[in-house]
C-alpha cells in the first residue's frame, strides 16, 4: 500500500511538471515559452560609499528563489515566469529592501542599502496569497528566521524555540515534548505545517509533542488569531508554520554537519545536511539524531523518566522552472520518549519506578539508571512518515498552488513493566491532506485566491490493551476566497470559507481478560453480545459538523515610520475525535477521557489592533486582542457526592463539557538601539481566559480556562560586530532577563490546576563565524546559557508541575520542577561549492 501511494505521488509530481509544461508552452499559438519567461540582474551597493554589497541576499519567495551578489555585488537570475513578484534583499546592517517587481517590463534591478541598526522588512508567505511583508497584512503574524533559530542552541525541540515569542507559549511535559499555543488556545486549535502541509498526530493527546526534526527547520511563521479562512477548522487559534531549507542558488551544492551538547542532560544532537541546485533541479537531505539523559534541577536532582532518543530523515526533489516549481518531500520521524508519572519514595522524596503490574512495591531509581541514555521499558514510541508535494505553477495570468500530504502516525506507549513488548495504547492514523489555491489578479491590482482544502484521515486502535478513542474515518473540505487591494496608503483583506467536517466512528468491544498476560484487547469474534468478558466500549457513531469563517481587515500606513492596523475574523473548529467519542484511558495522560456525541462545534470572534513604529533608533509595537468563544470544550473532572474522584480502570475520569469562554490580552515590544552594534530588546505578553458558563453563574473554582501564560516580559542586551575582527565575523553577544509573574487566574476545580509562584530567568550567549581568505565561513559556533542562576522554579504550562504521589507531607512542594542550569555549544561546519554550471 505504501509504496503504492508513493509511486502515485511520484508519478502525480511528474504529471503536474509536464502538464504546467505543456500549458505554459501551448496556451496559445501566438506564445512561445521565450515569451513567458525573463531574466532579473542586477547590482546592490551602499548608499553610503557607494561599494558593491559582497554577500547579500535577494530572494523572490513566491518561486523559492535565491542568489547571492558576487565580488562585485552583482547577482543574476535565469528562467524566472514574466509577472508581479516581490523581491527581497537583505543583508545584516543594512534595512531590507522589499519592492514588487514586474518581470515583464524589468530585466535590471539595481538595489542600494542603507545602513540601520532596525530589523525590519521580514515577509511572510503563510497565509496569504503572494509573499507579503508582515507590517502590510492586517492579520497579526509574526516570523523568525535560521539566524534566530541557530542562537536557540539550547532548546530541546522546534516548539521551544519559539516559545518566548510575544503570544506565543508551549504547554510541555519535558524537554523534548512540547505543544504550540497561541494567545492561550493550543492542542487541536492551533494548526502545525510543515511546508504548509498540515501536521497531524493525535494533537488531542498531552504526553507527545510535534512531530519534526527541529534540525530541519530553517525558518517558522506564525499566524496568531483565527486562521480559520486559508487552513479549516483546527486553525481557531492561529497556525505555526515550519518551513524547511530553501533551495541553495542555481549551480551551487552547499551543506553543513553540526553537532551540539548541553551540559543539563548531556544531549547530543547531530544533524547533516546537503542540498543542491542544477539547472532548475534541486535536491537536498537532512539527517539526524538526538539523545539526552533525565534532566536535572536543584530540588529533584535528576528527574525520571525524562531521557529520550530521536532519530530523523528527510530528503527533497524538485525542479524550479519557468512554468513554476514543484517539490516532492519524504521524511521520517522517530522518537522514543520515557514516561514520567512522579511517584516518590515517602521519606527521602527520591524517584521511584513501577517494576510490577499490581504496582505493590516499587523500588527507589538507582543513580545508574538516572544518568543512562537507555530508554526504560515504560515508554512511548512515536513515528510519523510523511510524504507531501508543494506545486506552484504559472497558469494564464496567475498561479496555481497545490499542496498534497501522505502521512502515517504510529504511536503507542508501552506501560506494562512485566510485558515489555505489549502496547498499552497503540494507535494507526493515516491521513490525506489535499490543499488546491489559484492566486491572480482580478480588474485593477485586486489579488485573488479561490481554493479548496480539507484532508481524509482513517484511524485504527489494534493491538493494545487500553483503548481511549475509536476507531474512525474522517473527512474535511473547505472552499474559501480573499480577495486584497491597495489604495495608496491603505491596504484592505477580505475574504471568507465554509466548512464541512464528518466523523465516522465504527463501533467496539473490548474482552478485559481475552489478550496475552490477561490483558484487555479488541474483541473481534462474531458475538459480542453475549460472549463472556466482552463488553461495549464505542457506540458505532456518523456526525457532521459544518459552518462557515470570514476575516476583514485594513492597515493604514500613516507615514513610512508608523502604520496602523486592525482585523475582525470569525473562526470555526469541529470538535475532535477525542472530545465526541472518546471512553477509555490514556496511561501517558494518567486519566479516564470520556467525550460526548452531542457537542456543537466552536466559534469564535476575534478582533484585533495593532500600532507599529520603526525610527532609526527604535521600534516599537503595541498590540491588543480579543476573543470571545462560543461551545469552547474543555475537560471537567467527575466527582461522586461526596466530592471524592471518580476511578475508572485505576484513573481519574474527566468528561469533556461546552460553556462560552472569552480570551484578551496583548503584546507590547520597545527595541532601543542607542548605537549601531547595540540592541536593547523588550517585550511584554499578557493574556487572560475567563470561563462564561452558559448562561448561570459560575463558580470560582471554573471561572478562568486551563492553561493560560501569566504576564511574561523579556528585555536582552544584545550586541552585534557584523564586521568583526580579522577571520572572526558576524559576532555576536547577550544577556536576557525573562520574568514571569505569579499565576492566580488558574482553573481551580478539582485541582486541576494550583496557585504557580513568579520567578526569573536569566540567559546569556555568544557566538560567530570564522572565516576563510575569502570571507566564507569556515566554522559557526552558538554557545546559549539558561536558566544561568539555576532557579528552583515550576511553570505552570509544564504538566509535570502535577506529577507525583497522591498523597504527600504536609509542607512539600508538590509536583516536579523545571530544569536547572543547561549550557549549550553548537558548532556547525558549513561547505559547499560551485558547479560552475547555471541554467
Amino acid at each position: 500500500m505504501k509504496l503504492k501511494l508513493i509511486s502515485f505521488l511520484i508519478l502525480l509530481f511528474i504529471g503536474f511538471a509536464l502538464l504546467a509544461n505543456a500549458t505554459t508552452i501551448t496556451t496559445t499559438t501566438d506564445i512561445t515559452a521565450t515569451d513567458l519567461i525573463g531574466t532579473l540582474s542586477g547590482a546592490i551597493t551602499d548608499k553610503a560609499d557607494g561599494k558593491p554589497v559582497i554577500g547579500a541576499t535577494v530572494t523572490i519567495p513566491d518561486l523559492r528563489k535565491g542568489a547571492v551578489t558576487d565580488a562585485n555585488g552583482k547577482y543574476s537570475f535565469n528562467n524566472i515566469p514574466k509577472g508581479i513578484y516581490l523581491v527581497q534583499v537583505s543583508y545584516l546592517g543594512y534595512s531590507t529592501v522589499n519592492q514588487r517587481v514586474d518581470f515583464s517590463k524589468t530585466t535590471v534591478y539595481n538595489v542600494i542599502l542603507q545602513t540601520s541598526s532596525v530589523e525590519a522588512g521580514e515577509v511572510v508567505i503563510t497565509g496569504v496569497s503572494k509573499a507579503t511583508e508582515i507590517k502590510r497584512s492586517p492579520v497579526p503574524m509574526l516570523a523568525v528566521g535560521k539566524a534566530y533559530l541557530e542562537q536557540r542552541a539550547a532548546s530541546g525541540n522546534i516548539i521551544d524555540q519559539i516559545a518566548t515569542l510575544p503570544g506565543v507559549s508551549a504547554v510541555t511535559t519535558g524537554p523534548n515534548v512540547s505543544k504550540p499555543f497561541i494567545h492561550g488556545l493550543g492542542y487541536n486549535r492551533v494548526i502545525t505545517l510543515q511546508d504548509g502541509i498540515r501536521q497531524e498526530g493525535q494533537q488531542w493527546g498531552d504526553e507527545h509533542g510535534i512531530e519534526v526534526d527541529q534540525n530541519s527547520i530553517d525558518r517558522v511563521e506564525v499566524i496568531k488569531g483565527p486562521a480559520s479562512l486559508t487552513y479549516g477548522s483546527d486553525a481557531i487559534g492561529g497556525v505555526v508554520n515550519l518551513i524547511t531549507p530553501s533551495p541553495v542558488p542555481e549551480g551551487t551544492i552547499a551543506g553543513s554537519v553540526q553537532g551540539i551538547y548541553g551540559t543539563n542532560q548531556g544531549l547530543l544532537n547531530g544533524s547533516f545536511r546537503l542540498y543542491g541546485n542544477q539547472n532548475g533541479l534541486v535536491w537536498g537531505t537532512v539527517v539526524s539524531a538526538k539523545a539526552a539523559k533525565d534532566y536535572q534541577d536543584q530540588h529533584d536532582g535528576r528527574v525520571y523518566g525524562t531521557n529520550y532518543r530521536e532519530k530523523d530523515a528527510r530528503v527533497m526533489v524538485g525542479l524550479n522552472k519557468s512554468w513554476g516549481t514543484s517539490y516532492l518531500h519524504a521524511s521520517v520521524f522517530d522518537d522514543e520518549q520515557s514516561i514520567p508519572d512522579g511517584s516518590r519514595d515517602s521519606v527521602t522524596r527520591k524517584f521511584t519506578q513501577q517494576i510490577t503490574e499490581d504496582d505493590a512495591f516499587r523500588p527507589i531509581v538507582p543513580n545508574s539508571v538516572l544518568n543512562s541514555y537507555a530508554i526504560p521499558t515504560l515508554h512511548q514510541h512515536v513515528q510519523l512518515y510523511r510524504i507531501y508535494n508543494n506545486s506552484n505553477f504559472r497558469l494564464g495570468d496567475g498561479n496555481l498552488i497545490v499542496n498534497l500530504g501522505y502521512q502515517y502516525s504510529h504511536r503507542r506507549e508501552y506501560t506494562h513493566p512485566e510485558a515489555g513488548d505489549i502496547a498499552g495504547l497503540n494507535l494507526h492514523l493515516t491521513t490525506y491532506t489535499y490543499d488546491v489555491k489559484y492566486n491572480f489578479n482580478i480588474g485593477n491590482d485586486y489579488e485573488t485566491t479561490f481554493g479548496v482544502n480539507g484532508q481524509y484521515q482513517n484511524n485504527t486502535i489494534g493491538d493494545a490493551t487500553d483503548f481511549p478513542i475509536p476507531a474512525y474515518h474522517q473527512f474535511d473540505i473547505g472552499p474559501f476566497f480573499v480577495v486584497k487591494k491597495s489604495y495608496g496608503k491603505l491596504d484592505l483583506s477580505l475574504g471568507a470559507r465554509y466548512d464541512t467536517r464528518s466523523f465516522n466512528n465504527n463501533a467496539a468491544y473490548v474482552d478485559s481478560i481475552g489478550g496475552p498476560h490477561g490483558f484487555p484487547q479488541l474483541y473481534t469474534g462474531s458475538n459480542p453480545t453475549s460472549a463472556p468478558n466482552v463488553t461495549k466500549q464505542f457506540d458505532a457513531f456518523s456526525k457532521t459538523f459544518s459552518g462557515y469563517s470570514g476575516s476583514f481587515g485594513a492597515t493604514y500606513n500613516i507615514s513610512d515610520a508608523f502604520l496602523i492596523k486592525g482585523n475582525i475574523s470569525r473562526g470555526f473548529r469541529a470538535p475532535s475525535i477525542a472530545e465526541i467519542s472518546a471512553n477509555g484511558p490514556d496511561p501517558g495522560s494518567q486519566i479516564y477521557h470520556i467525550g460526548d456525541k452531542n457537542f456543537k462545534p466552536e466559534f469564535s470572534l476575534q478582533e484585533d489592533l495593532g500600532t507599529f513604529l520603526t525610527l532609526p533608533n527604535i521600534s516599537a509595537s503595541v498590540e491588543v486582542f480579543n476573543n470571545n468563544l462560543s461551545n469552547y470544550i474543555y475537560q471537567q473532572q467527575e466527582l461522586h457526592d461526596d466530592g471524592t474522584p471518580v476511578i475508572t480502570q485505576g484513573y481519574n475520569t474527566f468528561t469533556y463539557v461546552q460553556s462560552k469562554a472569552r480570551i484578551y490580552g496583548g503584546e507590547i515590544n520597545v527595541d532601543l538601539h542607542p548605537i549601531p552594534w547595540l540592541h536593547f530588546e523588550n517585550a511584554a505578553s499578557l493574556t487572560y481566559g475567563e470561563n462564561k458558563g452558559n448562561g448561570g453563574p459560575v463558580a470560582d473554582s471554573l471561572k478562568y480556562l486551563p492553561f493560560i501564560p501569566p504576564l511574561h516580559t523579556h528585555s536582552e542586551l544584545r550586541g552585534t560586530f557584523n564586521g568583526g575582527f580579522g577571520n572572526f565575523k558576524n559576532l555576536y553577544a547577550f544577556v536576557g532577563f525573562d520574568h514571569y509573574s505569579a499565576q492566580n487566574r488558574f482553573f481551580a476545580a478539582y485541582g486541576t490546576e494550583t496557585y504557580t509562584a513568579g520567578y526569573n530567568l536569566l540567559s546569556a550567549g555568544f557566538g560567530g563565524n570564522i572565516v576563510n581568505k575569502a570571507g566564507q565561513p569556515v566554522l559557526k559556533l552558538f554557545v546559549e546559557g539558561t536558566n544561568l542562576a539555576n532557579v528552583n522554579y515550576q511553570s505552570n504550562m509544564s504538566r509535570l508541575k502535577y506529577f507525583d504521589n497522591p498523597e504527600t507531607a504536609p509542607g512539600v512542594q508538590r509536583g516536579i520542577f523545571n530544569m536547572g542550569r543547561n549550557i549549550s555549544f553548537k558548532v556547525v561546519v558549513p561547505f559547499g561549492f560551485n558547479t560552475g554550471k547555471k541554467s
